[in-house]
């Protein structure tokens, strides 16, 4: 018996929850017949509200060409874009707050747009390994966005978030160099090309991650350019290398190439005597 009225308990519920969506489904389509653009407008934010963005951003995308011109269309703008951040749609998003930014550069959402344009650039970055366009763009809309509202709620994240994207184009450096440094002198010197790479990279992102990693580079392919030298230049090349060393050694003291390291300053020394 109470199995059964188990049972039946569950199919009541399934049956109720059914209903309910049915009566849901039918608000909805209903709305969407509706020649009412204020009831579309309320129940768009009440959808937004139950994070049921796709729901929302049609009712919006409904009452855009009502309300526009009036104080109501930043809203419906705003709430557009939130609606493709809520499904993660960033390029959308993008475009939407840009279109705010366009139409409304004194509104009362100017704020969070000129920050989510840069947030969906760092949502939408790639692999360091590919192109970075969007990883510049990223950090192009929060330089502008901490230079016009460094004390804004948003600044902090902001920060923390360009610096990332910094981080990825180091990293897309950093593969490059690596890249160099293992074809060796495959078709040329590209133990000077592995150097150029992180130099360039130091010199463009001089608080990035891998700062350790570039200058371990830079050591390496001086110490593989001197052995591979002529006579007439290996000691010249070896006094650099062993500059480099030193430097090396007093930067990253616990570096995790260091028993690496005093090897290659070890060799050079002995060329040097």
């Amino acid at each position: 018996m109470q199995t059964d009225f188990c049972i039946m308990t569950k199919k009541g519920l399934l049956i109720v929850f059914m209903m309910l969506m049915l009566t849901a489904c039918s608000e909805y389509q209903q709305l969407l017949k509706s020649n009412d653009p204020e009831l579309k407008y309320e129940k768009a934010l009440m959808y937004f509200n139950d994070a049921q963005y796709v729901k929302a951003q049609t009712l919006l995308d409904e009452v855009t060409a009502y309300y526009r011109g009036t104080e109501r269309s930043q809203d419906v703008l705003a709430y557009l874009a939130r609606c493709y951040m809520g499904q993660k749609d960033y390029q959308s998003a993008s475009e939407y707050y840009q279109a705010y930014i366009r139409n409304y550069p004194k509104g009362k959402y100017i704020v969070e747009a000129r920050f989510q344009v840069g947030h969906c650039y760092y949502l939408d970055a790639p692999d360091a390994r590919l192109d970075q366009e969007v990883t510049k763009k990223g950090i192009e809309f929060f330089t502008q966005f901490v230079e016009f509202y460094p004390e804004s709620p948003y600044a902090e994240q902001a920060y923390k978030e360009m610096g990332e994207l910094y981080d990825k184009l180091a990293e897309k450096e950093y593969y490059s160099a690596k890249l160099y440094y293992n074809l060796g002198t495959y078709l040329g010197n590209n133990y000077l090309s592995a150097e150029i790479v992180a130099k360039n990279a130091l010199k463009n992102y001089p608080t990035n991650k891998y700062l350790e990693e570039f200058n371990w580079i830079i050591l390496q392919s001086k110490y593989q350019q001197t052995i591979n030298s002529l006579e007439d230049k290996k000691l010249e090349r070896a006094r650099e290398t062993e500059d480099e060393y030193y430097s090396f050694i007093a930067e990253f003291p616990d570096s995790k190439h260091r028993a690496a390291a005093e090897r290659i300053g070890k060799d050079v020394k002995a060329m040097l005597e």
